[in-house]
């Protein structure tokens, strides 16, 4: 893998990242019970891919 496609996973992750952050926040100031579970179920897809672009990296890393 080359360095460019090194920093494209490192900025994925830091999107990942960003963006679970930013959907927590509202689902904690939402009142709208259909609209927080929509957002954690968002949360739960963007972690899996967030843990998945780590272990790829990780993977990458001991080879």
């Amino acid at each position: 893998m080359t360095q460019k496609d090194l920093l494209y996973m490192e900025d994925a992750i830091n999107h990942e990242t960003n963006l679970i952050n930013i959907t927590s926040y509202y689902v904690e100031i939402l009142e709208d019970n259909n609209l927080k579970s929509f957002l954690k179920n968002t949360i739960k897809k963007h972690q899996a891919l967030k843990t998945k672009l780590l272990k790829t990296m990780e993977e990458l890393a001991n080879e």
